[in-house]
């Protein structure tokens, strides 16, 4: 696999080696030693599949507040998303600064998201399917998030009137929630 840094720190891309002939593919979806082996040592816990039936459906920017923080490997096995991330690390370098990168099922590329930002993403086609691994489990008392649209970050999303739960339609701006995170974390 390769890993390829983001410009943010802890932040990296993770490209599996595909093997790929007339039949269709092979891919390892995660292996602990090749993680080992790049320096991304997480124990994972638990792994999440969420699929979203419409173009358009914005899920996020979420987080789980400390103690229960989550570092997240994330991809897509089907269409594709435009995922992004927010460093919530008061004292990073790139505090408040966020990062989008497509995700999908023909690119394989995945994110591996350090504890310490909020995550979120747009479906860009039909039927797409999110998959991730965390290493601490869900934990409803300290779910929490920011707005999507939080005009302090400037997300550059590729959807103007995205699908929004409830939920994340009320999320409140980062400076109204303020950041339980600091860097190093």
């Amino acid at each position: 696999m390769e890993v390829s840094q983001t410009g943010i720190p802890g932040l990296v891309v993770v490209k599996p080696k595909v093997f790929g002939d007339h039949r269709g593919f092979f891919l390892e979806t995660y292996s602990c030693e090749a993680f080992a082996r790049a320096g991304l040592e997480y124990t994972f816990v638990q792994d999440n599949h969420a699929r979203s039936g419409s173009k358009g459906v914005l899920r996020g920017l979420h987080f789980q507040l400390p103690p229960a923080t989550q570092a997240k490997l994330v991809w897509v096995t089907r269409g594709a998303v435009f995922d992004v991330v927010v460093d919530l690390r008061v004292g990073s370098p790139t505090y408040r600064q966020w990062y989008g990168i497509e995700l999908s099922e023909d690119n394989f590329l995945r994110l591996m998201v350090p504890r310490g930002f909020a995550h979120g993403y747009v479906t860009l086609t039909d039927n797409a399917e999110f998959m991730y691994k965390v290493d601490a489990p869900y934990a409803p008392a300290q779910d929490a998030g920011i707005a999507w649209n939080d005009p302090d970050i400037g997300v550059a999303w590729p959807v103007t009137d995205p699908i929004l739960s409830e939920k994340d339609a009320a999320q409140p701006r980062l400076a109204d929630a303020g950041s339980p995170f600091t860097y190093p974390s």
